[in-house]
């Protein structure tokens, strides 16, 4: 199903407005969640998740494994690469339980999220959770969701404020974006770090303490196993790649959806729905994206478990359809023709007008 967002609201990345729309429209919803309910979507899956976590559980175990038996050579650049896609799938795993989709209690999912996100691969649950729950609740939403208030400009109002460096960076944004999410991997780790030691989240020393300790094990690994220079290219090259398998996984879910104005007073499901693209599945995708592609069904279900979302979607965009509301879907390499192609729109707005003027006439 091709993307149903005109294009002229794609470009400017607003969501059309009308002053006299209903702000509050919680019976459609309501309508669609006891659907979910009656069709048992919203049932855990805890065989599921423990056959997942088995599974992923091994690879990391064998790909350390593999890195102490191969010992001081540059062929550990291939298990560094390995151990990129391991990382990116434990921190799946870890969305799902800051979610509260494994578990049945919020106790035993923070447990898990510690575990597989502070010790596995040194990312804050507490930290996340609380950035993560912040865009959930205003997705593309200014002012208020962390995930479009970083390095990249998603309205023109932004781009055209923007000064000095950032400017430059927004200007090339489309061009910088790929090269950049080799950095995200740094900048989750200082995020998780900063909130750490900063920000009054639960269990914070115990988060320090485990995030200390896979920094501890991890760069005494590396360090011992290799030489200096050996030691350097691995982990630029498996950190790198695991923020850019992230990074790619995340760029197709809002880039180039609508983008809404602060104190914006669009219902839920609309919110959730016009800022949200869809990339269509198959086991392949599902399994590389973490589910994530299903971004519909998972902002407007976040605890859903992640193996329900492929039910759900056909029954949402059907409901989306009875009463409406456009359900953008579209394929992997669409989702990145449309995130980037907004991204270099929303740049030119950094450009006098008159140049802007004539790029268009042009």
């Amino acid at each position: 199903m091709a993307p149903t967002q005109s294009p002229s609201t794609a470009s400017e990345g607003r969501l059309p407005m009308s002053p006299d729309a209903a702000p509050v429209r919680g019976s459609e919803y309501a309508v669609l969640l006891r659907r979910m309910r009656h069709a048992g979507l919203l049932d855990r899956q805890l065989r599921y998740y423990l056959r997942k976590s088995a599974v992923i559980g091994g690879a990391f175990v064998a790909g350390w494994a593999a890195f102490f038996f191969i010992g001081n050579s540059w062929w550990q650049l291939g298990t560094a690469i390995f151990l990129a896609a391991v990382f990116a799938q434990i921190a799946f795993l870890g969305h799902d339980a800051g979610h509260r989709q494994i578990f049945g209690t919020r106790r035993a999912n923070y447990l898990f999220g510690v575990i597989a996100g502070n010790l596995g691969i040194g990312l804050s649950i507490g930290w996340w959770t609380s950035n993560h729950n912040r865009h959930h609740a205003h997705p593309n939403t200014e002012g208020a969701d962390p995930d479009i208030m970083g390095v990249l400009a998603h309205s023109s109002g932004r781009a055209r404020a923007s000064q000095s460096i950032r400017r430059l960076i927004f200007r090339y944004q489309a061009w910088l974006f790929f090269p950049m999410l080799l950095l995200e991997a740094g900048s989750l780790h200082f995020s998780s770090v900063r909130a750490v030691l900063r920000w009054s989240i639960p269990n914070r020393v115990w988060e320090g303490v485990l995030l200390a300790a896979h920094a501890a094990g991890y760069l005494a690994a590396v360090f011992l196993v290799l030489s200096p220079a050996k030691a350097v290219a691995f982990i630029v090259v498996q950190q790198g790649l695991f923020g850019l398998y992230m990074g790619c996984t995340f760029a197709p879910n809002h880039k180039g959806m609508a983008v809404l104005e602060e104190g914006d007073s669009t219902d839920f499901l609309r919110r959730q729905v016009l800022t949200s693209r869809n990339v269509r599945g198959s086991r392949l995708v599902d399994t590389a994206m973490g589910g994530l592609n299903y971004q519909i069904e998972h902002h407007l279900f976040p605890s859903m478990p992640r193996p329900n979302l492929p039910r759900a979607q056909p029954i949402v965009a059907e409901f989306c359809a009875e009463i409406d509301v456009p359900y953008c879907e579209t394929s992997l390499l669409g989702s990145y023709v449309d995130a980037l192609s907004h991204l270099h729109a929303v740049g030119q707005h950094t450009r006098p007008a008159q140049e802007v003027g004539s790029n268009v006439r042009a």
